[in-house]
């Protein structure tokens, strides 16, 4: 799920693609979305973003916007000239699988719900792409009012603010949980907390007002020098620092937390993980259903009978090991000839409608005179030994056999009975 550090990332992305280019045209939005409509049309716009913790900012600014002279003449402002198309603001939250995307108007992915399209030849466009449509956009909308400073670029604003909210009912939770609250932790998510939590050996189940009255405490009573405060935040960083520095250590990967062209930069991003999903760590399931990846003791606010959700590591192959049973009995149907092969039990798979009687009887495994591989079956079964795959024409060879002994079988009471007579 993209946190704090992705959607910032997401802004540079946005103004470093978009730099220079001009837009034009109707925003346009998936058929398939439930979002609404976006009504914004013109013949030259701009494009620039913005964020503040799991929020961006989408802004589409009209090229002639307060540049032509009508404008000038009629002191227009911020209304600009009558008529015109005005900026509009578009607030976005990415939900689990938000991103952005630049790519020709001829290759457009297939979950890109809003696209918006270029001038020039051949035009290329920005797409909002979201395969889960959990994601979504709000038109003329503004950074939502519950939510607190940004982690990221307003610090002090955010630790002033939960350390002057810890009588909040909020701080009752487990710290794993309340920090997650966007009202007090806006950019914070799942992977971070989980490393940000490791990173000072705190359980993730430890009450949350536990954890922070102590920074609380020492706000108060320190009389230290700002340069020693800063010395004393990179050497030995509380929590509330932490919920800075780690998001931002994300953003000087130089997009290797966010790049929807590049794979390398993912792996680069999962090898800077130290806990979230990280094989040989703990996780449990939160009270809100979020896994929580930790290492040692969860704390006494863990969920009684709660169970670890550990990693599961791929399998090698073992070169030396046996053969995997088989489960599942019956023929492989050859998709060529039209015949079932001979499956690792013995037993043959359905044959085709219009087979002989006989036939059907030799598939059921009876142990009739006339069926001509009753006997190897049992020999195959006695040494134990795993029947081969039949091959194709060997299976012909058989069936043909099994015909004729049909046919000799049936004519022989005929003869009989005229010799009766």
């Amino acid at each position: 799920m993209p946190e704090g550090p992705e959607l910032f990332l997401t802004s540079q992305y946005i103004n470093n693609m978009c730099g220079g280019l001009i837009f034009s045209g109707r925003v346009e939005k998936s058929q398939v979305s439930k979002n609404s409509d976006v009504p914004f049309e013109s013949e030259e716009y701009l494009i620039s973003a913005t964020s503040r913790g799991k929020e961006l900012k989408l802004t589409l600014t009209p090229v002639k916007w307060g540049n032509s002279p009508s404008c000038k003449e009629q002191d227009c402002g911020s209304q600009g000239p009558k008529g015109g198309q005005e900026p509009m603001g578009l607030i976005f939250r990415f939900g689990m699988s938000g991103s952005f995307k630049m790519t020709l108007a001829a290759e457009i992915p297939k979950h890109a719900h809003l696209r918006f399209y270029t001038k020039e030849s051949p035009p290329r466009a920005l797409c909002f792409v979201d395969v889960r449509r959990f994601g979504g956009w709000e038109v003329d909308g503004s950074w939502q009012p519950n939510r607190g400073p940004c982690v990221m670029l307003e610090y002090e604003k955010f630790r002033e603010n939960v350390l002057k909210n810890l009588s909040d009912k909020a701080f009752n939770r487990p710290i794993c949980e309340a920090l997650l609250n966007q009202k007090f932790f806006n950019g914070i998510g799942n992977y971070l907390r989980a490393e940000i939590l490791y990173r000072l050996k705190i359980p993730p189940f430890e009450e949350a007002r536990t954890v922070l009255e102590s920074l609380q405490h020492r706000e108060q009573s320190s009389a230290t020098t700002l340069s020693k405060k800063v010395k004393l935040k990179r050497e030995n960083p509380d929590l509330l620092e932490l919920c800075h520095m780690v998001p931002m250590e994300v953003v000087r990967q130089d997009g290797k937390g966010y790049n929807p062209d590049s794979s390398a930069d993912s792996a680069a991003f999962e090898e800077w993980l130290q806990c979230y999903s990280v094989p040989g760590m703990n996780s449990l399931c939160d009270a809100n259903g979020r896994t929580i990846w930790f290492q040692g003791e969860p704390g006494p606010l863990a969920p009684k009978g709660g169970k670890q959700r550990k990693k599961r590591s791929k399998t090698k192959a073992d070169p030396e090991g046996s053969s995997p049973k088989v489960t599942k009995s019956g023929a492989r149907k050859n998709l060529k000839t039209g015949t079932y092969q001979e499956a690792a039990d013995g037993t043959r798979g359905r044959k085709k409608k219009g087979k002989p009687a006989q036939e059907k009887t030799e598939d059921a495994g009876g142990t009739s005179a006339r069926n001509p591989n009753t006997r190897a079956r049992r020999k195959a079964i006695a040494s134990q030994e795993s029947p081969a795959v039949v091959s194709v024409a060997e299976s012909r060879k058989r069936r043909s056999s099994a015909r004729k002994d049909t046919a000799t079988a049936a004519a022989a009471p005929r003869s009989r009975r005229v010799k009766v007579k």
